[in-house]
C-alpha cells in the first residue's frame, strides 16, 4: 500500500531516470508505469496519488532537493 511520503522517493527515482530534467507529466507516466499495482491496492490513494505527487515535488523544494519553481521552466521538474 502507498503512501504520501513514498511518492518522495517515486519522484526522485523519476527524475534520475530521465537524467535530472523531465516534464511533469512524464514524471507521472513513470510512477504508474512502475506503481500501478500498488497504487491501484492502495485503497482512496489512487483518486490521490497525482496531487500528493505534486505535494512531494513541493516537500522535495523545501529540502533542497528539486530547484524551485520560479527557476525551473512552467512544466518541468529538475534536481538541483
Amino acid at each position: 500500500m502507498a503512501t504520501k511520503p513514498d511518492l518522495t522517493d517515486w519522484v526522485c527515482e523519476a527524475l534520475r531516470h530521465y537524467g535530472g530534467r523531465v516534464k511533469l507529466v512524464d514524471v507521472a507516466k513513470y510512477i504508474w508505469q512502475r506503481y500501478q499495482t500498488t497504487l491501484e491496492a492502495s485503497g482512496d490513494f489512487l483518486f490521490t496519488w497525482q496531487y500528493d505527487m505534486r505535494w512531494a515535488a513541493n516537500e522535495l523544494r523545501r529540502r533542497g532537493v528539486m530547484r524551485v519553481t520560479d527557476v525551473s521552466p512552467r512544466g518541468i521538474w529538475e534536481l538541483v
